[in-house]
């Protein structure tokens, strides 16, 4: 195979699995409100069924990456496409939602496999100079899945119910582990001769799971222990890396290396402050403004139309602009979407909600592909597979967080029940001041953006 036939193929495969996992969270997002009803679950067990997804990928997402550069990242991406295949269909046949819960977390751990490797893979084949171009589209198919999301989520969910959007990605799991196994010939490893950090795998994976599960807890005190004990645990994986030869965390690499370090940064704090936004403005359009599945995603659907669009641009921009300047404007642009949903109420035009996430769309487009170059490009081949990890790592944190600002409102201002028009107003009171959380994060993450400094 050619160089240009590896790159092409290489591309091909990553942007087709990129696709799977974004699509089916925002097309989850639209039908959540159906599955509650069909299933008879409160909002708090809705809410588990989209988090311990995200709890699953984060926990694995650094581990399968170190595995790939040692073991080969065709291989555990290959293997991550097996496991998303099988358990969506899994989940599609789910008689009750413990069965669907425990689903979604094997669909994590196939997920942690495909993003903790498919990025390194990009990497890997693509040169710097080309490499910002490839990352744009690799991120603009992410993109894609969150566009047609919503809307095919919203159309499949009330013709064919819930169950056929876990049915539809079957088919192009399996096309995708065909390609891998018939067309990627080459393999890849950053360094075979190291051995896999099996104890810091655990205490990292016990830190995140301690502190996602405190956090789902707050503000009940039985979660303040499990995010003390999740600070132990961390402070103890730190120290265990530091001492070793082959660490599954290369710790100097955040200590000594500013663009790695403030770029992640960077990511968590923009999915932190932007993932809860689908979740909420979903349960919005069909609770307040009373709009059905599809109706809500055909208005979910406008920002990552908007992103699958820019993004491959502000990729190859990014080979030329430093990534300082492009990602730090698009968090402002986020910013400023996020100040203008703090003021939204029950009464609010749906042309402002059009602005908005128009807007929010262009500040996507302008992070994300340009921050994610920066962190590929601030570490040598031998970390590609830990650096694509962090990056994936970054945005599951994120996504929990975000989550968890929203569950911690809900329990505090809803409580344990069904949303109904009885708690309409509660409801708006938890969206309301999500939004100025976020919005203030979303502020002090321009200039953890900007503290970057330079990548070249």
């Amino acid at each position: 195979m050619t160089a240009q036939k590896e790159k092409t193929t290489a591309l091909v495969v990553a942007t087709l699995a990129s696709f799977l996992t974004p699509f089916l969270g925002a097309a989850m997002n639209v039908a959540l409100p159906v599955i509650g009803k069909d299933l008879e679950v409160d909002a708090i067990l809705l809410n588990l069924t989209a988090t311990i997804y995200l709890l699953a990928t984060a926990v694995f997402l650094l581990p399968f990456g170190r595995m790939a550069d040692l073991y080969g990242r065709k291989k555990i991406f290959n293997y991550g496409l097996i496991v998303f295949t099988i358990s969506t269909a899994g989940a599609a046949i789910a008689p009750g939602i413990y069965v669907l819960i425990l689903f979604r977390v094997f669909q994590g751990i196939g997920s942690a496999m495909i993003f903790g490797t498919g990025v390194a893979i990009i990497s890997s084949v693509f040169p710097p100079g080309e490499r910002g171009k490839a990352l744009g589209i690799n991120v603009a198919a992410v993109y894609t899945g969150l566009s047609v999301g919503p809307f095919a989520g919203g159309l499949l969910t009330q013709y064919l119910g819930w169950r056929s959007i876990f049915w539809s990605l079957v088919p192009i799991g399996i096309l995708a582990i065909i390609m891998v196994h018939w067309k990627l010939r080459g393999e890849w490893l950053g360094s075979s001769k190291a051995r896999f950090d099996y104890r810091g795998a655990l205490l990292y994976m016990l830190t995140l799971t301690l502190l996602m599960t405190g956090l789902s807890l707050v503000p009940k005190p039985a979660g303040y222990p499990f995010i003390a004990f999740s600070i132990i645990s961390f402070v103890l994986f730190v120290r265990t890396e530091r001492r070793l030869e082959d660490p599954l965390m290369e710790i100097d690499l955040y200590r000594l290396n500013r663009v790695f370090a403030f770029s992640n940064l960077a990511a968590l704090i923009n999915y932190s402050a932007t993932f809860g936004v689908g979740f909420l403005l979903s349960f919005y359009f069909q609770y307040i403004k009373g709009m059905d599945p599809a109706q809500a995603g055909m208005v979910l659907v406008i920002q990552p139309v908007i992103m699958a669009v820019f993004s491959p641009v502000t990729g190859r921009l990014s080979d030329r602009i430093q990534p300082q300047v492009l990602a730090s404007a698009g968090m402002a642009f986020t910013t400023v979407g996020l100040v203008m949903l703090s003021f939204a109420g029950a009464q609010t035009s749906m042309e402002y909600f059009y602005a908005v996430l128009g807007l929010m769309g262009i500040g996507f487009a302008l992070f994300s592909s340009p921050n994610t170059n920066a962190i590929m490009s601030s570490v040598q081949p031998r970390y590609y597979g830990v650096a694509s990890g962090a990056v994936g790592t970054m945005r599951m944190i994120g996504q929990m967080l975000s989550m968890g600002v929203v569950l911690i409102l809900f329990s505090v201002l809803i409580g344990k029940t069904e949303i109904t028009p009885r708690v309409h107003e509660p409801f708006l009171q938890s969206m309301r001041i999500s939004f100025i959380f976020f919005s203030v994060f979303c502020f002090l993450g321009i200039f953890a953006s900007i503290a970057r400094g330079k990548v070249r």
